[in-house]
């Protein structure tokens, strides 16, 4: 028996947007950890540098084992391997800044700009990997914004504070979780009627 390649295509998105309600509490929970971590990263420039660079590296470390966890339920997909380089990534990034806090503000803002890439990329793919599914402009929004604050920093790296490290990275896990949440809701408040 053959199949086209459309047909096979479409199977392959109905699927994922299967295991995508099979696990809307996870992207719930995934969500709200992923705004919380966003807020306080807008939040604690006010403290002090350190304190901030510190916040910064347990909150990309969090985030990465959340999101690790989640890759563990849903592993198989288009998005797979930019979802799992965007998990490890993180959690780098996250462990680097925790063991040299006072490591360079340009490298700091490097390994930033290489996440938000990444991690846009990743979401941008996955948004068209679940499309029809509503919500799914919201995870292609919130991949886009990642690129869009990867080039802004990389324009910007010369001159950028920690504070604006800070924000762009609390912006940016707001819109990841943001995102999910409103995918995971929907998903979810249709399964119920």
């Amino acid at each position: 028996m053959s199949i086209s390649e459309d047909a096979a295509a479409q199977l392959y998105q109905e699927a994922v947007r299967n295991n995508v309600r099979k696990s809307s509490l996870r992207y719930l929970i995934q969500a709200g950890v992923m705004i919380v971590a966003g807020i306080l990263a807008i939040l604690f420039p006010v403290i002090s540098s350190e304190a901030l660079v510190l916040t910064i590296g347990w909150l990309l470390v969090i985030s990465g084992l959340v999101q690790a966890v989640g890759f563990i339920f849903v592993h198989k997909g288009p998005f797979a391997g930019l979802q799992m380089v965007s998990v490890v990534l993180a959690l780098l990034i996250g462990f680097l800044i925790l063991r040299d806090p006072a490591q360079s503000l340009v490298t700091f803002s490097l390994l930033i700009v290489v996440f938000f890439m990444i991690e846009g990329i990743s979401k941008t793919m996955w948004a068209l990997t679940i499309r029809p599914l509503e919500g799914w402009i919201w995870v292609m929004l919130s991949g886009v914004l990642g690129v869009a604050l990867s080039i802004l920093l990389l324009l910007t790296i010369d001159t950028a504070a920690t504070w604006l490290l800070a924000l762009l990275v609390g912006v940016q896990l707001i819109s990841i979780g943001a995102s999910l949440f409103y995918l995971a809701w929907t998903v979810r408040k249709a399964a119920k009627t």
